[in-house]
């Protein structure tokens, strides 16, 4: 069953057509990647899917209801939780509190709780801390919880944003360049925590990324779009020798 389906999807910015017509499948717990060239549309994809930006024409299903037209804090609350190519940690904020901010959208403390019922706040935080807790010890940060997030290393800043999408417990995890700066190894990792979370959070993941032996090794499914339009889609050896797909990235050849 599809848990993400584009269908027919454009988005236009006055007169430019920055997204064509996309139709675009995930499945549930499937990892699949969209790719294409510098300036394809993949960001403008992922912004549509999460609210950033609202679909011109076109629909976005997500398990099973169509969410256009719906604010990103109620995408969110559906279950579809993104990262992003920069970085967005509260930089000044420890480790632990940057990944408990995504519990928000879960808890129900508000003014009245905080005024009445202190001790229903004070349970629901300490619920919350231990939860953030266990998403640490899952991506091995519990040693850094409290340092402050812009003290951590790279590819640890990119494990914590990934940890704080993971607390809002999503159905749909969206990845924008996760390897984005990362060492050979740190890509290495980063492939088995991806799996790793598939598999012991049984959700879906849909990853943008440049690196193409990443995007090779882990994908189940691989879209590509050039100019907005979708030009292929397939597996990993499908898309490799696809003459539209090497052309796109390479350029038509004079012979």
């Amino acid at each position: 069953m599809a848990i993400l389906e584009l269908k027919d999807v454009t988005k236009t910015f006055g007169g430019l057509t920055a997204v064509d017509s996309v139709n675009l499948k995930v499945e549930d717990n499937q990892i699949c990647a969209l790719i294409g060239p510098n300036g394809a549309g993949k960001t403008t994809v992922f912004n549509m899917i999460t609210g950033a930006y609202q679909v011109t024409s076109g629909d976005v299903i997500f398990d099973g209801g169509s969410i256009c037209g719906r604010k990103p804090h109620q995408i969110a609350e559906k279950g579809i939780a993104r990262t992003f190519q920069n970085i967005r940690l509260f930089k000044s904020s420890t480790v632990l509190e940057n990944v408990m901010t995504g519990f928000h959208c879960k808890t129900s403390t508000g003014m009245i709780n905080v005024i009445f019922r202190p001790a229903k706040r004070r349970r629901e935080e300490q619920e919350t801390r231990q939860k953030a807790l266990e998403i640490l010890r899952f991506l091995g940060l519990q040693d850094v919880k409290d340092q402050e997030a812009r003290n951590i290393p790279y590819g640890h800043q990119r494990l914590l944003e990934i940890g704080r999408a993971l607390a809002t417990s999503p159905k749909l995890l969206l990845l924008d360049e996760p390897a984005a700066g990362m060492n050979a190894q740190e890509k290495k990792a980063l492939v088995e925590t991806i799996r790793k979370i598939r598999d012991t959070y049984h959700l879906a993941v849909l990853l943008v990324e440049h690196d193409m032996e990443l995007v090779m090794d882990i994908s189940e499914n691989i879209t590509v779009i050039n100019f907005g339009r979708k030009i292929a889609e397939g597996s990993a050896e499908e898309i490799q020798n696809n003459n539209d797909v090497i052309e796109a990235y390479l350029g038509r050849s004079d012979d």
